[in-house]
């Protein structure tokens, strides 16, 4: 390889460390050209899988500033470079590592620190990073439920109980004065039978004339009485006289 050329793969490597959230360093002895394809495929287009020389890999890590892999850099080493979810990569890797035996996990490089195989093999036991978001939305949206449910139980039970009691008052009003509710209830009797008594005299003013009308109709047959009969005695007497002088 040109000097150039073993340039450009330096540069290009060291870029993919600087740019990358974790770093897996795999061992594909014995994988087939089909199999390296498969595994890409199953990485996503956030990992990119690469066949690297641990010379030139070594290199660009330390331009990097990445350290503690070049005791992992032996034998036939291939990098996953993770731009993307940490987790989800290690769980490809995993994956296809289990069901492809050739392929090894020597390592990793992740938040600036060497990581083992051990330690990839727990993240990638971990739940990944959607799954993680989708869940603390789910416990965001109940804890809201559940606070709003909170702070709004206690208005519809007040509302609910001053309903009831303002059913049972409009039965009854002794269910909020007791013993006390027959002064306020005869008061409102007060109140309401002093329009009443004022009433009355109106009433009473009204009568009056009906009462003399009537009085008037039952002296008039009697006044008529007494003239008719004062005036039956004087004819008889002026009839009497007549008889007298004529004899």
């Amino acid at each position: 390889m040109a000097r150039a050329d073993k340039a450009a793969d330096v540069a290009e490597i060291a870029e993919h460390f600087r740019s990358s959230t974790a770093t897996v360093l795999t061992e594909y002895r014995g994988l087939t050209v089909a199999q390296l394809k498969t595994l890409r495929r199953s990485l996503g287009e956030t990992t990119s899988y690469a066949v690297v020389k641990n010379t030139l890999t070594k290199i660009a890590a330390a331009e990097a500033g990445v350290e503690g892999l070049d005791s992992l850099l032996t034998g036939p080493s291939a990098l996953a470079f993770v731009k993307g979810d940490p987790v989800e990569a290690a769980k490809g890797l995993r994956d296809f590592a289990k069901a492809n035996p050739l392929l090894v996990i020597k390592g990793g490089y992740m938040d600036g620190k060497t990581l083992s195989a051990a330690e990839i093999a727990k993240l990638a036991d971990l739940e990944s990073r959607e799954v993680l978001l989708a869940k603390l939305a789910g416990a965001m949206k109940a804890s809201l439920s559940q606070a709003a449910a909170l702070f709004q139980a206690p208005l519809s039970q007040a509302a609910r109980t001053i309903e009831a009691l303002r059913v049972k008052a409009e039965a009854d009003p002794s269910v909020i004065g007791g013993a006390g509710a027959a002064a306020p209830a005869a008061d409102a009797a007060d109140v309401a039978g002093e329009p009443a008594a004022e009433a009355a005299p109106v009433a009473e003013d009204a009568a009056a004339p009906a009462e003399a009308e009537a009085t008037a109709a039952t002296d008039a047959p009697a006044a008529e009485a007494d003239a008719e009969a004062t005036e039956a005695p004087a004819a008889e007497a002026e009839a009497e006289d007549g008889a007298t002088t004529e004899g």
